[in-house]
């Protein structure tokens, strides 16, 4: 959030100061962030758990039921097709490892032909 200093009244400067300290007290009474995980790690752990078990793994986004909303589970189903190979049907002349099913972005090596002016069907997989 910016705030154009030059542009605000001396009485929204004032309004904007007091926020901030306010802000800042606040702060400084919170304990660390360390001290605090380490405490829950103890407590979960007293009680037979892991931070893992509690609250997923670390890094991850915080659940929605965590947050103070409701979870909503989403209806659709996964389609039959996610995750299964494609068999390739491009294939790059100079190296035969080098292959591209035809979905998702063409590879470096078929955009540096075709960047050349030559035609994808020349590539195809026959």
């Amino acid at each position: 959030m910016a705030f154009d200093l030059n542009s605000m009244s001396a009485k929204e400067l004032e309004a904007l100061i007091n926020q901030a300290k306010k802000r800042r007290t606040v702060l400084s009474k919170r304990k660390p962030v360390a001290a605090v995980r380490k405490r829950l790690e103890q407590i979960a752990r007293a009680e037979g758990y892991s931070i893992a078990e509690l609250f997923g793994v670390r890094g991850a986004a915080p659940s929605a039921a965590g947050a103070g909303t409701t979870a909503r589970k989403s209806t659709r189903k996964p389609s039959k097709m996610a995750g299964s190979k494609v068999a390739p049907k491009y294939r790059n002349p100079d190296n035969a490892n080098e292959t591209w099913s035809g979905r998702g972005k063409q590879p470096r090596w078929l955009q540096a032909y075709t960047s050349q002016g030559r035609v994808l069907d020349e590539f195809l997989i026959r």
